[in-house]
């Protein structure tokens, strides 16, 4: 790796930005707080070998050959989730920072619900949100969880791999895409043979891996995975319509069998300048089963508000509650919303009880 982009990836760590940009011809860029900012004190990237420096011989020559690469650095500081690309005919790299350490559920402000998932020993819990609001990171908690509670053999297949999990309870298998296996479905396959307690799926793309997950799911092991989704209703859709009609009441059934639970994730800028999570939560039981079961998802909703016992939660009481307790402005949560209007109610109604 080139001293330069040695430097620009400590000062990123150092300013605790999560992400890092290097395009030919143009300040690197850090963002922070959910904020793009220029790193001006290093100069610009004027030299495409800064870029390609961060990538091995063999990660070079793939590069050349596909256009695009994702592939993990590491510094003695922190490790880094990248995506190398070509725009214009010129390198250019994205890095997400990762921190050494897989930070406990309880730093991360979570719920104790999702404590809870980790005491399930079969099951699949879904973590989504759009890119860049922490869904790796929650899962990792949740399965180093397990790892520190009992002796399991956790077996973790990423694009590239993210946090290292190590060891203190449990076995820790983690597989990387391209360096240890050629594919997420064929890593699937072959986990099945690994004796696994835990699966962790570190992306569903495409049919065959959602149908493979769901089956070792359904065949007794705990599996975690995430998807590019905006809520629990949205996220059980999209597992669905990948299917072939035909497939699709047998998927319906499957999924209402196996699913224990659909966490979908923000970070909100709070008022103190950092970022904290807002969370909407579904949570297994016979509603949430029937409603799968028979495809009326737009009846997910009215199952989450009225579910507060069984851990459940919605986007908007989340946000709410945030808004109540000082940690993030009105105006800021109102533009994470899915339903703006239901917010402003959930937040008369909060101030009313609290008078």
């Amino acid at each position: 790796m080139h001293s330069k982009v040695e430097e620009i990836l400590k000062l990123a760590v150092a300013n605790k930005a999560s992400d890092v940009h290097l395009t030919l011809g143009l300040l690197p860029k850090v963002r922070i707080n959910g904020e793009l900012r220029d790193v001006t004190n290093v100069g610009v990237i004027d030299d495409e070998n800064l870029i390609l420096s961060l990538l091995s011989d063999d990660q070079k020559e793939r590069f050349g050959r596909e256009k695009e690469l994702d592939f993990s650095a590491t510094l003695d500081t922190a490790r880094f989730r990248a995506n190398i690309f070509t725009q214009r005919g010129q390198p250019a790299c994205v890095l997400r920072v990762i921190a050494e350490d897989v930070p406990d559920l309880g730093a991360l402000n979570l719920p104790d619900t999702l404590k809870s998932f980790t005491n399930l020993k079969q099951g699949f819990i879904l973590v989504t949100g759009p890119t860049g609001h922490g869904k790796s990171t929650t899962v990792a908690s949740m399965v180093n969880e397990i790892n520190k509670a009992r002796s399991t053999n956790i077996v973790t297949i990423e694009d590239p791999v993210e946090y290292i999990i190590k060891p203190v309870k449990s076995m820790i298998s983690q597989r990387e895409l391209g360096s240890d296996t050629l594919s997420f479905d064929r890593a699937l396959k072959s986990a099945l043979r690994q004796d696994p307690n835990v699966v962790f799926v570190g992306e569903m793309r495409d049919l065959e891996t959602i149908q493979l997950a769901l089956t070792v799911a359904e065949t007794g092991h705990l599996v975690f995975s995430t998807l590019h989704t905006n809520s629990a209703a949205q996220t059980i859709d999209r597992i669905i319509d990948v299917f072939p009609e035909g497939a699709k009441p047998q998927v319906r059934i499957q999924l209402a069998s196996v699913l224990s639970a659909v966490v979908s994730q923000r970070l909100v800028p709070s008022v103190d300048g950092g970022r904290v999570p807002a969370l909407e939560i579904l949570t297994a039981c016979a509603a949430t089963a029937n409603t799968i079961r028979e495809g009326k998802t737009f009846m997910i909703d009215n199952i989450i508000q009225t579910g507060v016992d069984l851990g459940m939660i919605s986007l908007e009481m989340s946000l709410a509650r945030l808004v109540k307790r000082g940690i993030v402005a009105e105006e800021v949560a109102l533009s994470y919303s899915n339903k703006p209007v239901e917010l402003q109610s959930s937040l008369r109604n909060l101030r009313l009880k609290n008078g």
